[in-house]
Formats: C-alpha cells, structure tokens, sequence
C-alpha cells in the first residue's frame, strides 16, 4: 500500500504542506504517524479524499472540465488576431492559443494568477516507475 508524506500530499492536491497540516490536526483528512514519528497518509484514504472534492475551493467555478491548474503567467505574445499565453503551474508549462480580444477582456500579462482549465479526449498518464512505500 502506497504512503505519502505531507510534502508530498500538497504537491498532489496543490496546497501548503501548511494546509495539509490543517487538515491532518482538524481530522479532515485521516494520517498515521511512522516510526521516526512523521505523519503519513495512505494513498487509499487520499485518493477518497481527492474523489470526494474535499480539498478544492467551494468559491471555483463549476464545468465540466475536471483538470485545472492555478498558476502564473510567465509570459504573453499577441499580434493582431492572436495571443500565445504562457501559464507556470509549480512544475507544469501549459501554453493556450486563443484571440486576442480573449486575452485583453481577461487581463492577461506577466504576473497574473490565472488557471489553466483543460478538457481532452486525450490524455496521457506518464509514471517513473517508483513506488511509494
């Protein structure tokens, strides 16, 4: 069975390790401490977790697309018909084409916090390999 350390969990949810925390101490989220005292959750009781919607924020819009990412944008090319919007969510580069116009009613310019929502026919699941123990 799959464990994870708190570190870890936030990464996975996309919160603070801090949040997490919250969470573990509230009991909203079940953990176990190991034997050099560390908490760890199983990947069950977090997949659950994740399944249910508890850790998103209940003020998020409500779609159909299931993949989102909150991020920065790192950088934005626009011309006269079109713009290329650069968006850095922690180590994932996500680039969207779309109008200009599109663009300038969003605001969107280096700096911003923006999400990325994704919706695809298509998605690939990549794995190293490694196992959580």
């Amino acid at each position: 069975m799959s464990t994870f350390q708190i570190s870890e969990v936030a990464e996975l949810l996309g919160v603070s390790a801090d949040t997490v925390r919250r969470w573990v101490d509230s009991g909203r989220l079940p953990a176990e401490r190991d034997a050099s005292g560390r908490r760890r959750l199983q990947g069950a009781e977090l997949a659950a977790f994740m399944r249910s919607g508890s850790g998103e924020d209940p003020g998020r819009r409500v779609s159909s697309a299931r993949n989102r990412l909150r991020g920065l944008i790192t950088n934005v090319v626009r011309d006269q018909v079109m713009a290329a919007v650069e968006l850095q969510a922690g180590p994932h580069r996500v680039v969207s084409l779309m109008s200009r116009e599109a663009a300038d009613e969003l605001g969107l310019e280096v700096g911003t916090v923006a999400t990325a929502v994704v919706k695809s026919t298509n998605v690939v699941i990549e794995t190293t390999g490694e196992h959580h123990a």
